[in-house]
């Protein structure tokens, strides 16, 4: 008899195959046999009618304080995902000197708008190394597999103390210092590393990212780190200007290390290439023997606004700026005088100094690309549904019709501004990239942004938008699901996962398509210290099945956490049956 036997479902195996209706058998943490008519199980899951496919495994996400304390790891787990990879974009916390502990949250905080106080009372910091780290990540069982990257920030911190801060150059001793820091976690266990090289990434205090003007000297000094272990992903968010010549070092570290090498692939306000010349660069470096693979998100990067939320049109007018440090019922009480809204919506911003002025007008006037975000949003909005078009059709001005928003549900209303990834007005740019072997479906962020953008819902948004609803291509289910599973778990080297098959482990998704659909998103004040997160869930999810127990079923969490730590890539289970 079978620990658990997944009934009659509709198995779409991750593979890229055919679906066919089987039987899933799982005994201990592993799928046993797929086949018609097998045995009985201790526990059995009707699936007929559902799909039964593999769980997701995100690549992109920023979990590095939540890990430590929280076994849900929601929002991702609400959405069927059973693997996370943190520590991206160069921002973490290992390796960290006692005396780096506020500036690291300060940075976190800054980059990833995760709240700092919740950062600051919810980790215990019984670490300084990053094997120290996976150390205290591995006394924790979760309902997902976490795995890591070094975070270069991090890295020179440590290293290079105040000059690694302010980005000022390294000594070729410094360099050596980092690359072995970076390859002592590789050998501990880590996945990767990761840098950032973006104006977008600031800390608290508006201090670029350690790393961000980093010289190719240094990036591949310390990448070829990886090299000498035989293994690792080298992650990178970036401005990509023209005058770094990216995709030349980067294709030269992938070609000396033979490991890849991954970028995010936005259509983005602050890269200097436009997407389709960062899709051409980096295919002419695979063409000369490279394997760089750009992480594309599925939807456009946007800011959730809110009154309670990080930003929303109104931040920089002169009355808002009167209220902002008032709890929130004094705010409420405020927002709702009539006076007080004819001040705000009538008065001129002011801005602070900086070079982020472009971002901040648009944010506070640019009603042509903000929308309306209401019950069952349509993440593909068309320019009807913009603030523009509606406060026209409604006879009031934008800054009217945008205020109402905000106060609608008491004050709880949201506005949707994909600040990236929607440059045309709508995600026709991502049909071929979808159909691509060098992209990755990427880039949710879970974890982070939690007061702006709630992506982590992004495989329930896959299976919504781009396989079942979307007016225009969409993608097949077994694309779709292969994207989201194999595809992602392959370029960790995760060969154990993402894939149904006797021997893998069991990460299963038990799905009612028909059923599928993303909630409306809320602000929710339950991190430590009362830190606030926007969270989504979804409905459809039948079951999710992480290495063999059943963690949620319909939605519910069931208290079980079979996660663990993944220290390294993961062999095949064919490999490991050969030997």
């Amino acid at each position: 008899m079978h620990d658990l036997v997944i009934r009659g479902g509709t198995v779409v195996d991750g593979s890229g195959a055919p679906r066919f209706v089987a039987d899933v058998a799982i005994d201990a943490s592993v799928i046993t046999a797929i086949g018609p008519d097998l045995g009985r199980g201790k526990h059995e899951i009707d699936a007929g009618g559902k799909i039964v496919a593999p769980g997701w495994v995100d690549i992109h996400t920023h979990y590095d304080g939540q890990a430590t304390w929280d076994q849900e790891m929601a929002p991702s787990s609400w959405h069927g995902v059973t693997t996370v990879i943190m520590g991206n974009c160069g921002v973490g916390f290992a390796p960290a000197k006692p005396d780096k502990h506020d500036w690291l949250i300060g940075l976190m905080e800054g980059v990833e708008d995760i709240p700092g106080t919740a950062l600051a009372e919810g980790m215990t910091w019984k670490w300084e190394t990053f094997p120290e780290y996976l150390d205290e990540l591995e006394r924790l069982p979760r309902t997902v597999d976490v795995g890591t990257h070094v975070p270069h920030g991090a890295v020179r911190a440590y290293v290079m103390d105040e000059r690694g801060a302010r980005n000022l150059n390294p000594t070729e001793h410094e360099i050596a210092r980092m690359s072995q820091i970076v390859e002592d976690g590789l050998r501990a266990g880590a996945l990767g590393f990761s840098t950032s090289r973006t104006i977008l990434h600031r800390s608290v205090e508006g201090e670029l990212v350690p790393g961000t003007t980093a010289t190719k000297e240094e990036l591949i000094g310390i990448g070829r780190a990886m090299g000498r272990v035989g293994y690792g992903v080298f992650e990178m968010a970036s401005d990509l200007k023209r005058a770094w010549n990216e995709f030349e070092w980067m294709g030269e570290l992938s070609r000396e290390t033979g490991l890849p090498v991954t970028f995010a692939a936005l259509q983005s306000i602050a890269k200097e290439l436009p997407l389709s010349e960062q899709i051409s660069e980096m295919r002419a470096q695979n063409a000369s023997g490279a394997n760089i693979i750009a992480q594309i998100a599925l939807r456009g990067n946007g800011i959730v606004m809110a009154w309670q939320g990080t930003v929303h049109p109104f931040r920089f007018r002169p009355a808002w700026l009167e209220i902002m440090n008032l709890p929130w019922n004094a705010q409420l009480e405020r927002l709702k005088d009539p006076a007080f809204k004819q001040r705000m919506i009538t008065e001129d911003c002011v801005f602070p100094e900086s070079d982020l002025i472009g971002l901040m007008m648009i944010i506070a006037n640019g009603w042509s690309v903000q929308y309306e975000m209401g019950p069952g949003f349509n993440y593909e909005p068309t320019q009807d549904e913009t603030i523009m078009a509606r406060a026209a059709a409604a006879g009031v001005s934008p800054q009217d019709y945008a205020y109402d928003l905000l106060m609608q549900g008491d004050g709880r209303g949201f506005i949707y501004f994909p600040i990236l990834n929607y440059a045309d007005g709508n995600l026709n740019f991502l049909e071929d990239l979808q159909e691509a072997r060098d992209t990755v479906n990427s880039l949710s962020d879970g974890g982070a942004h939690c007061g702006t953008i709630c992506d982590a819902a992004s495989p329930t948004f896959m299976l919504q938008h781009w396989v079942r609803d979307r007016k225009g291509k969409r993608i097949t289910l077994e694309k779709a699901v292969k994207r989201q599973s194999r595809d992602t778990a392959l370029l960790y080297g995760l060969s154990d996962r993402g894939l149904l098959a006797p021997g893998c482990l069991a990460d299963i998704n038990v799905i009612d398509l028909d059923r599928i659909t993303l909630g409306k998103p809320w602000l929710a004040f339950d991190l430590p210290a009362g830190g606030k997160r926007l969270l989504q869930r979804a409905c459809g999810y039948e079951a999710t099945i992480k290495s063999g127990q059943i963690t949620f079923l319909d939605g519910a969490y069931l208290g079980v956490h079979p996660g663990k730590l993944i220290r390294g890539p993961q062999a095949s289970p064919m490999t490991v049956a050969a030997a």
